[in-house]
């Protein structure tokens, strides 16, 4: 399913299964297989995955987000969840007149992932505990935001071109990424030429067609090895890879760690 055929307001049990702990702090428990339709928080929201896998989709792309990473989110944008593995999300909300006031307000602006390094994890876990001071608790977040500018990992996100004939190519090629098709033929089908394709996946997504496609295959790679049904060697095979070590050596070169490392994950939530 299309980001443009998700639905558009939360589900209905959306607000009964978020936990408010402390006042802009999020907790929740999801398992596998959860979704969050589109949905929009009037505050900015950094979703943190302590433990488990899940997908975030905004309508510029979407963002896979292991352990130890973090979604950025400004306010008031649409956005939904997949959870791909048991999933423990810490939350934090930031209300937009203290964003607004904030020195990398401007930096920001838009939705990105970052690697949670050893400060921003311990700000993010030291605002859940029960007994932090609001005042405290704002200052951990200042300090947060500081070191989102800083760590920005685009690794796991594959943009969505908003052109309607590169959009239509792009999602011809989400639901058959085996890379069977030549880009003529998608192109036809999408009523473009070669050449506009060509053209407008650089200036739109920031890739050659050729590199989007490869991201695109890894990133339906990294979601079937999180859902736990299919070995390495079957999701290798059926993204259209000759071997499993041109898939691994694909996958490295989009995410910087081994498909293995997806799947010892998988099995410590299992255990």
């Amino acid at each position: 399913m299309s980001i443009d055929q998700m639905p558009t307001r939360h589900p209905p049990s959306l607000e009964s299964n978020f936990t408010e702990t402390l006042a802009g702090v999020l907790s929740r428990s999801y398992p596998r297989g959860t979704r969050i339709g589109l949905h929009v928080h009037p505050e900015a929201q950094l979703l943190f995955a302590s433990t488990g896998i899940m997908q975030v989709t905004t309508p510029k792309g979407r963002w896979f987000v292991p352990p130890q990473r973090a979604v950025w989110i400004p306010p008031r944008m649409e956005h939904a969840v997949d959870v791909l593995a048991d999933l423990e999300m810490r939350s934090l909300l930031i209300e937009r007149t203290r964003l607004k006031a904030h020195p990398e307000a401007e930096r920001l602006s838009r939705e990105f992932v970052v690697a949670v390094r050893p400060l921003l994890r311990e700000s993010i876990l030291a605002s859940f505990e029960q007994h932090t001071q609001p005042q405290l608790r704002e200052l951990l977040a200042d300090v947060a935001m500081y070191q989102l500018a800083e760590a920005e990992d685009p690794g796991t996100f594959i943009a969505l071109p908003a052109d309607p004939r590169a959009r239509s190519v792009a999602e011809l090629v989400l639901a058959d990424p085996t890379g069977a098709r030549e880009l003529s033929e998608l192109s036809r089908l999408a009523g473009a030429s070669t050449r506009t394709i060509t053209r407008l996946f650089p200036a739109e997504t920031g890739l050659t067609f050729k590199a989007w496609r490869q991201r695109a295959r890894i990133m339906i790679a990294l979601k079937d090895l999180g859902e736990g049904h299919t070995s390495i060697k079957q999701v290798a095979s059926k993204l259209g890879f000759s071997s499993v070590a041109a898939f691994s050596y694909a996958f490295r070169q989009v995410t910087n760690v081994q498909p293995t490392e997806i799947v010892r994950l998988m099995r410590l939530r299992s255990a």
